[in-house]
């Protein structure tokens, strides 16, 4: 049996663009002798649909769709992903559901088991669980359908008591096809692989697996899908973070035809579950999922040019490099906004590194912005000494600045904001915090440091004076980031214990980081949840990001 996988990008509600990309791969696959094609999750209407799906016309949309692709689902398999409405009267409205098709026919319907409601996710809002299974029998194969979730659990995770592959192997399957979203994490590559192994291991057939490609706001799929034979080898990888369509012959023994990719021996045995942050771990992958988010993100909204604030720092200009890459150097317009405590250094890094991009940029000086405001609050300052009020008045002109050339020219302004000022609240509401899009704000700044020398590992394009230089954000004469914060090594550490892995103040104490250091950042932290329910949208790269995946309440107390 040739069985072909479509790795693509979908826009969600982009009914029309979704189906003719659908199509196009099924002609694709037929025009080769294919037999069967897999899709990815909610392949119809893209994922994640979130409360779109509560429109009755968007189901209907999503309904009207699928009809139009089953006319070409002729001599060929066809399984793509979309909501389907719920006919009994009990439960939620909606199942996340996998269309066969066959004979332009809707052969079976299938709908997902395991809804996952943590993180990001948040499918139990809209979705019935599945509380039936069965195979779909196909050219002489008994087929075990599943989505996503469907196959994470193998009987030994707690949040859910049903595995679905195990009430499918009752009917004795020929193979596992799963179509899957499943987000990118840094982490999430050798998690994949463990997950799909093991239940190969544990079922005895191959596995095939679709997952979603491309940026959907802050959430990047990184496709990877995949293709396991039954003794658990990797017999196909797809690339990551494009779109592509290939195909497997499975053989009647469950073997199939073609190299081995690697051999089930070498393949990770459990997820990868970092006790500590580890800033180099899978660093390309970071940098291509940036990429990715800023480019999807742009191109689905219909932008084509970004604008941000250049300073000559490090997070400014990795952010520059970023989105040179995913938009072109001559769409990315970097400014350079001088203050009276900017460094003659500083101005001249930035212009650097403007011209080892080819990207255009401005100097505007922001003195006399300053000063204006400083005489305009001189009755009500007077005789008060120079403080964050100062300060922030600087950053604050600086975004005003920004959004007047973006409103002007009809950019959108990139935030330049790491996730350890934005854990700790070092930056100011409605300065540097202005933005439509977060691209640095899930990288701790150790994370942007070697973002900034994978961008250099064949030349050098961040001059080596932004990368080697105490950071600093240059608001009064000869500040340093270590003035208020400490030590980005020792902090981006115990950010990630709090953060990614949820240990408490006492757990981290316990680890060795001072005492009172734990103290004064876990409420730096929580005091500060205020600022970032305010912020724009995160490209997610992490296993727990700011943003829709990590939800805490502004007016809690939690320090012990």
């Amino acid at each position: 049996m040739k069985i072909f996988i479509a790795q693509q990008n979908y826009h969600i509600g982009n009914f029309e663009l979704n189906t003719q990309k659908i199509i196009e791969a099924i002609k694709t696959a037929k025009a080769a002798g294919g037999d069967l094609i897999l899709f990815s999750e909610m392949t119809v209407s893209g994922y994640p649909a979130r409360d779109f799906v509560e429109f009755e016309d968007f189901i209907e949309k999503c309904t009207a769709a699928v009809h139009i692709i089953k006319e070409h689902a002729d001599n060929i398999g066809v399984l793509i992903g979309s909501p389907v409405k719920n006919k009994h009267l009990k439960g939620k409205d909606l199942f996340n559901a996998a269309y066969f098709l066959y004979e332009k026919e809707v052969k079976a319907i299938i709908h997902k088991t395991l809804l996952p409601t943590y993180d990001v996710f948040d499918e139990y809002r809209y979705f019935e669980p599945a509380y039936e299974w069965n195979i779909v029998e196909f050219k002489g194969k008994k087929l075990a359908i599943t989505i996503c979730e469907d196959i994470w659990n193998l009987g030994d995770n707690p949040l859910y008591r049903i595995c679905p592959m195990d009430e499918l192997m009752k009917f004795n399957p020929d193979i596992m096809l799963n179509l899957s979203a499943s987000p990118f994490d840094y982490t999430h590559d050798e998690d994949r692989k463990a997950v799909i192994k093991s239940n190969v291991l544990k079922y005895k057939i191959p596995l095939f697996y679709c997952n979603a490609v491309g940026s959907q706001t802050e959430i990047v799929f990184d496709g990877a899908s995949l293709v396991f034979d039954k003794d658990a080898n990797l017999m196909k990888a797809f690339p990551m973070f494009e779109e592509a369509i290939d195909w497997v012959e499975l053989n009647d023994d469950g073997l199939m035809n073609g190299p081995i990719l690697e051999p089930a021996s070498r393949i990770p045995e459990k997820e990868l579950n970092p006790a500590t942050l580890d800033p180099q771990l899978n660093i390309e992958q970071v940098y291509q999922a940036l990429v990715s988010g800023i480019k999807d993100y742009f191109g689905k909204m219909g932008f084509t040019k970004a604008i941000l604030g250049s300073s000559g720092g490090i997070d400014s200009a990795v952010t520059l490099a970023l989105a040179c890459d995913a938009l072109g150097a001559e769409n990315v317009r970097a400014i350079l906004m001088p203050s009276p405590y900017s460094t003659n250094h500083s101005v001249n890094d930035a212009v650097t590194l403007s011209k080892n991009l080819h990207n255009p940029y401005d100097i505007v000086q922001i003195d006399q912005v300053y000063n204006s405001f400083l005489e305009t609050l001189q009755p009500l300052f007077n005789g008060l000494p120079f403080s964050l009020a100062e300060e922030n008045i600087q950053s604050r002109s600086r975004g005003n600045i920004l959004m007047a050339i973006a409103n002007k020219f009809g950019y959108v302004l990139l935030n330049t904001s790491n996730k350890s000022e934005l854990a700790t609240g070092y930056g100011t509401l409605y300065g540097d915090m202005a933005g439509g899009l977060g691209v640095l704000g899930d990288c701790y700044k150790l994370q942007v440091y070697e973002l900034a020398r994978f961008i250099n590992r064949t030349t050098e394009i961040i001059p080596h004076n932004i990368i080697s230089k105490p950071p600093s954000a240059e608001l009064r004469p000869n500040q340093k980031d270590s003035d208020s914060l400490p030590d980005y090594a020792v902090l981006d550490k115990l950010l990630f214990q709090y953060i990614e892995k949820l240990q408490s103040p006492a757990n981290i104490k316990d680890q060795g980081f001072d005492a009172a250091l734990v103290d004064r950042t876990i409420k730096m932290v929580n005091n500060n949840e205020y600022k970032r329910n305010q912020f724009c949208p995160i490209i997610r790269i992490s296993p727990k990001a700011f943003g829709v995946g990590r939800r805490m309440p502004i007016v809690g107390k939690y320090l012990s």
